[in-house]
């Protein structure tokens, strides 16, 4: 994986003659250092249709400096990106090109526009002398590459970068400084949105998406439309392993493949189960490495409750052992299929059905009508399984029983979340009573998993000559823990079947 940086800057808009001001006077800075001046060639990549740039991606190949390479920067926040490095190379490493993947498609990228700067840097630095942040003024001179080829531009501009591990408040201390200079933000978010431009203009507008004329189709576009962005997000954050990433595009796929489910009347069926099924298959390949990550997580955390007398043997490193082993080779099944022909055809086949959705009779129909229905209708569905699954004696039965309950409530939950836009607090209280559901579904089948897992684990370690007293016991405490959360059941399904908390949807 290509190294990473958390870029915090902000930029400012300058000219030939601007001087900076005296920054020693902004709060925490001792000292202002000269660090020379630096000549900087970056040829900026896109695709034809400018793909990255309507993200606010910027893919670079820079000289000179003492970072030059190939530079990929993600957007996190107002001011914030993630830039990921790669060494100097004359065509576009790997490593970069995957995290590309979901948002160029079939399209290669190409050179688009030339930035050469000239950089003036300036260190700010404290009282022991660690540096706090850089300033640079630079003065640019673009050219365009792809386009309106031949079309340049120039500006100066200033930047102030922090410093690792320094205090945000250091750039609040220099934008005061700089603004009593008369010396304002600038309006440009990155230099390549500033060349674009200024010499020819930046990516196409997205389509609008539908007007919101009240009915259910609009309503239920309007939500696939946004798990669908999450895919194209969460692409590349799955490949960095970057926190949580893995569950949240597993949970996309899932809240998608539910909205063509629910909402039928909507949504022809004919079109929307076929990919539906690819949306199943992306969220299998992707529920190893969820599923492995979770449960090591409660065999860990279940380890760590244990008193010492309790751990017998070398339970600590078997169970790190495992986990490596199982773990690697879910995620390397999770890149397989993210790196597969199968995914960028479901990637396509959401943008065809978005584009030019095929949509029943239903879809013209008010959302306050048909959306409350569709809920309804999903809850009782969850009540025909939670009722005859608590009716079933503890044992395997009862256990596959409660899992499709889980299955049910997901459903009905992710039904009412896509209609609060439409329906608001009673979709919100609805989703709530039916998330404890869900959740306490969830903890008993993590309990049920673990079980199996230890059994594993046991056999694992007296093949190898160990104890296995400690899986023996954590397998017991695992058992406690499912009839735990079946005797809570019927009390958070009482409360989540309440006449008037689905009353309240068709008011």
């Amino acid at each position: 994986m290509a190294e990473t940086k958390r870029e915090i800057e902000r930029k400012y808009e300058a000219t030939a003659d601007t001087r900076l001001p005296d920054l020693t006077r902004a709060a925490g800075v001792t000292s202002v250092t000269g660090e020379g001046v630096t000549e900087l060639d970056a040829v900026y990549y896109d695709t034809p249709g400018l793909r990255l740039a309507a993200d606010s991606l910027t893919l670079r190949r820079r000289t000179g400096g003492s970072d030059a390479g190939w530079h990929l920067k993600f957007p996190v926040a107002v001011g914030v990106r993630d830039e990921l490095r790669a060494p100097l190379s004359e065509k576009l490493p790997r490593s970069l090109a995957g995290l590309l993947r979901s948002r160029v498609r079939h399209d290669e990228v190409v050179p688009v526009v030339r930035l050469r700067s000239s950089r003036d840097v300036r260190h700010l630095r404290d009282e022991d002398g660690t540096v706090l942040a850089e300033v640079s003024v630079d003065t640019v001179r673009a050219d365009r590459l792809l386009g309106t080829s031949g079309a340049t531009a120039a500006w100066t501009e200033i930047e102030v970068e922090l410093a690792d591990d320094a205090d945000p408040a250091v750039l609040d201390a220099v934008e005061k400084r700089l603004r009593k200079a008369g010396i304002h933000p600038s309006d440009a978010p990155s230099k390549l949105a500033r060349a674009l431009h200024e010499t020819g203009g930046g990516p196409a507008e997205k389509e609008a998406a539908a007007p919101d004329d009240g009915s259910a189709g609009a309503a239920v576009l309007a939500y696939a439309r946004e798990q669908v962005d999450a895919l194209v997000r969460l692409d590349p954050a799955v490949r960095r392993e970057l926190p949580d990433a893995v569950h949240q595009m597993r949970v996309a796929c899932r809240r998608l493949r539910s909205a063509f489910k629910t909402y039928r009347k909507v949504l022809d069926r004919d079109v929307t189960d076929p990919v539906g099924a690819e949306l199943k298959w992306l969220a299998g390949e992707l529920g190893h490495a969820r599923d492995q990550e979770v449960l090591a997580a409660r065999l860990s955390d279940a380890l760590d409750a244990l008193p010492r007398e309790r751990l017998h043997g070398p339970v600590r490193g078997r169970l790190r052992r495992w986990d490596r082993a199982r773990s690697a080779g879910a995620r390397r099944r999770a890149l397989d299929a993210l790196d597969s022909p199968r995914h960028l055809a479901l990637l396509d086949a959401l943008d065809r059905l978005l584009a030019d959705p095929s949509l029943r009779p239903g879809a013209r129909k008010k959302a306050t009508k048909v959306l409350p229905r569709a809920i309804r209708r999903d809850h009782g569905r969850l009540a025909d399984r939670i009722g005859p699954a608590l009716d079933l004696d503890p044992g395997h039965e009862r256990d596959v029983a409660l899992h499709e309950a889980r299955k049910a409530a997901k459903r009905a939950r992710y039904a009412a979340d896509a209609a609060v836009p439409t329906l608001g607090k009673p979709a919100k209280r609805f989703s709530k009573r039916v998330k404890a559901v869900q959740s306490l579904l969830g903890d008993h089948q993590d309990a049920v998993v673990a079980r199996a897992a230890l059994r594993d684990l046991a056999t694992e370690a007296e093949t190898a000559g160990e104890p296995s007293f400690t899986w023996g016991v954590l397998h017991e405490r695992q058992e406690a823990a499912a009839a735990a959360s079946e005797r809570e059941l019927p009390g958070v399904w009482e409360r989540a079947e309440a006449p008037e908390i689905r009353a309240a949807l068709s008011r």
